[in-house]
């Protein structure tokens, strides 16, 4: 967009923001590893790990201004276990994806008697459940 005055400047440059949720202290521009929350009923300070969402009423809070956490005279401080990294998706997640992927787009067996289950097909002995095209196995130790 253009004004008499030139093109229409941002009042951020856009470089500057980040998506990462930074710790919630003044003057703090580390990465928050932790959330913070208030139980005031309680006279309770909760940390645990990072909320999947930024709450106004909660604290997010790097690593050090985590450990180094203290409550007013008379609180309980509750530390929940807080996860050391992000996330990641392990082996078993990706191959029970990509499993369930390949049997929703596999087309149905119409089989007659033989002791067929639903849909056609043999039962798995190591079938717990199914919902929809999903199952629940036994797990191999058991």
């Amino acid at each position: 967009m253009e004004s008499r005055r030139g093109p229409l400047k941002s009042a951020v440059p856009s470089n500057l923001v980040s998506p990462v949720r930074r710790c919630s202290r003044t003057a703090c521009g580390r990465p928050a590893v932790a959330t913070l929350t208030y139980v005031y009923a309680d006279s309770t300070a909760v940390l645990g790990p990072l909320a999947t969402y930024a709450e106004p009423h909660c604290y997010d809070l790097c690593a050090e201004h985590s450990e180094r956490l203290t409550a007013p005279r008379g609180w309980d401080v509750v530390r929940l276990a807080v996860d050391s990294g992000p996330a990641r998706p392990s082996s078993d997640d990706l191959e029970a994806l990509a499993n369930a992927v390949r049997e929703a787009a596999r087309p149905q067996e119409r089989a007659a008697g033989g002791g067929a289950g639903p849909g056609g097909r043999k039962p798995d002995p190591m079938e717990v459940a199914r919902r929809g095209h999903l199952r629940v196995l036994r797990s191999p130790d058991s």
